[in-house]
C-alpha cells in the first residue's frame, strides 16, 4: 500500500525519553542472540573463528528479531509524527508481571490503542467459514499461514490494558509495516481487532477527536502502569 512510510523524529528529546524507545527490547534480544551465534562460532572453529564468524550467515530464528525491531522502529517513528495534545503514544511498554511487552500504545480524547506492529511478507485476509447451517468461524491468514495466533496476542494484550483502564475505551490493532496490501480496501477487523497498514492507522487515529480522556494525564496514568521494557 505504501512504500516509503515518513520515519519522522520527535524534535523533544525529553517526550521521547518518557514515551519509551521503539523496538528497543527486540533490538537488544538480536544484539544478544548475534553475539552468542558469534561466539559459539569462535569456540567451535578456535583459531579460525573470527574468519567463520565472517563468512556465516545470521540464524533465521536471530535475524527475525531484528526484522521485527526495524518493524517497530518505523512505525514508533510515524506514531511519534502524530504526538500532540490531542494524541499521545507510548513504545515497547512491559506487561506488568510478564516479560512480554506491548509495542505501542496510542493515547487518544476517545480512547486508548494497544497496537501490535508485524513485519510480515504475504496479504494479510480474513478467512470465513460456516454460517447458516455450521457454526462460523474466522480464520486469520498472512500470505495463506494461518496466523491466527496473532489476533489471539492482541486481544490478551488488550484485555491487559482494559483491566487497569476500565473507564477508557480500549482498541487493539495489528499493524503490518510491509505486507501486501490491495490497492482498494484491505483493511478489516476481526474479534474487535483492526488490521491494516501504518498509514492507515494513523489515519484513524488523527479522526479520534470526539471524547473527553485528558491525553497528557492518562499518558502519564499509562506510562505508570507499563514501564518501559
Amino acid at each position: 500500500m505504501e512504500s516509503a512510510p515518513d520515519l519522522e523524529s520527535p524534535s523533544d528529546g525529553s517526550s521521547r525519553t518518557e514515551s519509551g524507545v521503539a523496538g528497543s527490547s527486540a533490538r537488544r534480544e538480536y544484539e544478544r542472540r548475534k553475539a552468542k551465534d558469534e561466539e559459539n562460532l569462535r569456540k567451535k572453529w578456535g583459531p579460525i573463528g573470527v574468519i567463520a564468524v565472517a563468512l556465516s550467515d545470521e540464524r533465521q530464528s536471530t535475524k527475525s528479531w531484528e526484522r521485527g525491531a526495524i518493524g517497530e522502529e518505523r512505525l514508533g517513528a510515524r506514531l511519534d509524527s502524530l504526538a500532540t495534545d490531542g494524541i499521545a503514544v507510548l513504545h515497547d511498554r512491559r506487561i506488568p508481571g510478564s516479560k512480554a511487552n506491548i509495542d505501542h500504545i496510542a493515547i487518544t480524547t476517545a480512547g486508548i490503542w494497544v497496537i501490535d506492529a508485524k513485519r510480515y511478507k504475504g496479504r494479510p485476509e480474513l478467512k470465513i467459514d460456516g454460517g447458516i447451517l455450521r457454526p462460523r468461524t474466522e480464520k486469520f491468514l498472512v500470505g495463506g499461514r494461518d496466523c491466527t495466533k496473532l489476533i489471539d496476542g492482541a486481544l490478551k494484550q488488550v484485555d491487559t490494558v482494559r483491566n487497569l483502564f476500565h473507564d477508557a475505551p480500549v482498541t487493539g490493532a495489528l499493524c503490518f509495516v510491509e505486507a501486501d496490501w490491495p490497492l482498494i480496501g484491505g483493511s478489516f477487523s476481526t474479534q474487535g481487532v483492526h488490521v491494516l497498514w501504518p498509514k492507515r492507522l494513523t489515519e484513524l487515529l488523527v479522526q479520534e477527536t470526539t471524547g473527553e480522556i485528558d491525553v497528557p494525564a492518562m499518558h502519564k496514568l499509562v506510562a505508570s502502569r507499563f514501564k518501559p521494557a
